[in-house]
């Protein structure tokens, strides 16, 4: 029983589940119970399996880069993650073609960015590179090599990854095209035209415009609700920040860079991580005290992005200083005029400025209890304020100042008898 949780629970089970829908022609509405009817993992995979040890035991040389990967396991105290062998479907293109992802080889990456120029490189964070690359289609994309660790946890990591985005599926999340495993561990994404939000807001002398800003809010709280409530497996992102919001020709922001995701089953409220990663600035209070990581994790770092996109400044300046412990104060005082982007002059909507610091506001609070979830938010952008009724306490005072007598309707309606009763 034990051992059936963990597998369920690893992202090898989460590719079992995804090989497994491919056969049947599901798509990915199909339930966790209706997916795993059989609690079977596929032939293929048992087959791979098989093939690795023999290989492993023989010692022969790879007859594809995956052959000689040596069975790797990798477990957290936090959720018993296991990581034991490659997916089927990133096995021989001959064997296994289902899979909607080419495989790239070492040469077809090289080419695409120039044998991984500098000139090429669009970002590095603590565990990977990315590059800029063109296909020999033309189609533009970004190539993103795990750099940092061992040879197993280079491996570990990108499996991972890989089992995070099997199942991700949404207008809001990034695009993957393939991967590659010759020379080292690659995934290949969809190249957004715009680059990341980091890069429009900080990266370029053009100002963004609020419509546009407004737009990437509420674009990536329906992507945060996505891998929250609406993806298979509940999915917490872990390192969201304008750097991993990409934006397509027309500005629709993708999540990408799932690196340090997580999946969190049902019956969990939430894991305990030992190992601390993620990003100054974005980190939620809970996680740099005691390692708890939850929904909430994600509802802070975006409350963060929020106040990015209003104010223009960064989530930890070149001093070193905290957007979040500059922002507070203003948003106390309701100084509304302080904390937008002089950039944007008179040119934005009042209305959807408020809606967007008071959302922020709540996000950001030091109690995650306080915090609404990520569907809460997403209705305070959209305008919906009626989601606040169900907050047992509203001791915001920008709310208070900025809306007024919505605010008093609001309090009075939801400490009304009917209410109580309701």
């Amino acid at each position: 029983m034990e051992k059936n949780k963990m597998d369920n629970c690893s992202p090898v089970g989460v590719l079992e589940d995804f090989l497994r829908s491919s056969e049947s022609d599901t798509n990915s509405t199909t339930s966790d119970s209706e997916a795993r009817k059989d609690g079977k993992p596929a032939s293929g995979w048992r087959g791979l399996i098989h093939l690795l040890r023999a290989k492993s035991k023989k010692q022969s040389p790879p007859m594809h880069p995956f052959d000689g990967l040596k069975p790797l396991f990798r477990r957290s105290s936090s959720m018993r993650e296991m990581i034991a062998f490659p997916p089927c479907f990133l096995a021989r293109a001959d064997e296994f073609s289902r899979t909607p992802w080419k495989y790239f080889t070492l040469s077809e990456l090289q080419a695409a960015t120039n044998t991984f120029s500098p000139e090429r490189l669009i970002g590095k964070g603590g565990y990977a590179e990315v590059y800029k690359g063109q296909l020999r289609n033309g189609q533009l994309v970004a190539v993103k090599r795990l750099t940092r660790g061992t040879p197993d946890e280079i491996i570990g990591d990108f499996l991972a990854e890989l089992g995070i985005m099997a199942h991700v599926n949404h207008r809001n999340t990034a695009k993957l095209v393939g991967y590659g495993v010759e020379g080292g561990m690659h995934l290949v994404l969809e190249l957004s035209p715009h680059g990341s939000l980091a890069s429009v807001l900080y990266g370029t002398k053009e100002t963004l415009e609020w419509q546009m800003r407004y737009k990437i809010a509420l674009g990536t709280a329906d992507g945060l609700l996505y891998l929250h409530e609406g993806c298979q497996r509940r999915i917490i992102h872990r390192d969201i920040k304008a750097a991993n919001i990409l934006l397509t020709e027309d500005f629709e922001p993708q999540i990408c860079d799932f690196g340090l995701a997580k999946w969190l089953p049902e019956k969990w409220t939430h894991h305990t991580i030992s190992k601390f990663e993620g990003t100054f600035g974005y980190l939620a209070p809970e996680y740099l005290m005691h390692g708890i990581v939850d929904e909430k994790t994600d509802v802070f770092a975006f409350g963060v992005l929020l106040l990015e996109l209003v104010t223009g400044r960064r989530a930890l300046d070149y001093a070193q200083q905290s957007l979040v412990l500059w922002a507070k104060p203003l948003l106390k005082k309701n100084n509304i005029r302080e904390l937008l982007d002089p950039a944007l002059g008179s040119n934005y909507n009042a209305r959807q400025i408020n809606q967007v610091l008071l959302a922020a506001s709540l996000c950001i609070k030091q109690s995650s209890i306080r915090r609404p979830s990520i569907r809460q938010v997403a209705q305070i952008l959209n305008g919906d304020l009626s989601c606040l009724n169900c907050m047992t306490k509203i001791r915001t005072p920008f709310f208070r100042k900025a809306f007024g007598e919505e605010c008093h309707n609001l309090i009075k309606d939801r400490d009304s008898p009917r209410h109580a009763l309701a």
